[in-house]
């Protein structure tokens, strides 16, 4: 396992460089720049040219490139132009934000698509599987920013639940940890509503095929319970297709993040993403793209190894 584990680092190394390339390489060719966004009106040939070289953006690009890049592999992101701050310092005020409301929303919308996908492919085609089928799709057809609007409505607006965004402990609510989780209540479950969906029709689909395989007919002749051979046998050879999604939601999950936390105004990567895109703040934005990059590759090689944990047929020698 721990030789297979270091091959497959190895393996995404070019997969890394080719994210970087191709980034900066987009994110340099868009018209604009920071200069025109730092000056604002007061924008002038001279002063744009006088910052591209402070900041040298007059080099030729493949210069640039080299030495941000070179920077990048001797743990060195950047400045930002607007934060005043070295990149990694500005994102980590921001990423542990990100991390906690999609961490928690993977747990619980994998929980859940588990049970319903389990219960809908047990009970197939009947009045059960196709409520929970419409209701779940119901959520996954909605605009993210749209569901995120209505559910302000309801749980901060009429209900008074929750705060409806940003993270402020001076209004009187509580703080510390508990505080924490009630201002990340609702972007939390406007993530996971919106992913459940397709993650219960996996499941489903996963479950319905498991229990068509000739080893469930075998477990029931021998005279076990329908739950041991629901949870037992079923349930465990299901699981691997969620696995998989485990380690691909995570680009999706964080892509959902930006528009949550637009919404939200939720102190979080999307939020820092969306403002250094309006500011131009490429040091900002290439430290973000590699981060999620890096975040992408350890969850794949992360699904890889819990294969290997509930199939014991998968090695990895």
């Amino acid at each position: 396992m721990f030789v297979y584990i270091i091959r497959r680092i190895i393996q995404s190394i070019p997969a890394l460089i080719g994210i970087a390339v191709f980034s900066f390489i987009l994110l340099h060719i868009v018209p604009g720049g920071p200069a025109q966004t730092l000056l604002g009106q007061h924008s002038t040939p001279q002063r744009i040219a006088a910052i591209n070289r402070s900041l040298g953006l007059n080099k030729p690009l493949a210069v640039q490139f080299w030495i941000w890049f070179d920077n990048l592999l001797h743990g060195n992101f950047g400045y930002s132009y607007t934060f005043n701050q070295p990149v990694l310092q500005v994102i980590g005020e921001y990423l542990p934000h990100t991390l906690a409301i999609v961490l928690i929303a993977v747990v619980l919308s994998h929980l859940i698509a588990i049970v319903l996908g389990t219960i809908q492919g047990y009970f197939r085609n009947r009045w059960f599987d196709h409520v929970i089928t419409t209701v779940v799709f119901f959520f996954w057809s909605m605009p993210v920013f749209w569901l995120a609007i209505m559910v302000v409505l309801i749980f901060s607006i009429y209900l008074g639940w929750f705060p409806s965004g940003g993270i402020n402990f001076s209004n009187g609510g509580p703080g510390g940890f508990i505080g924490y989780l009630d201002h990340a209540a609702l972007p939390v479950l406007v993530l996971v509503l919106a992913t459940v969906a397709t993650w219960a029709r996996f499941m489903r689909s996963s479950m319905i095929d498991s229990m068509l395989q000739d080893y469930i007919r075998t477990a029931r002749s021998k005279g076990l319970s329908e739950l041991s051979v629901v949870f037992k046998h079923a349930l465990r050879n299901s699981l691997l297709p969620i696995i998989t999604l485990f380690g691909l939601s995570i680009p999706t999950l964080f892509a959902g993040a930006l528009v949550i936390e637009l919404v939200f105004n939720y102190p979080g990567m999307g939020l820092l993403f969306w403002n250094a895109a309006l500011q131009r703040d490429y040091p900002i934005l290439l430290g973000i793209i590699m981060i999620i990059g890096l975040l992408t590759v350890a969850g794949n090689l992360l699904a890889d190894v819990l294969y290997s944990l509930v199939d014991p047929r998968i090695s990895y020698k």
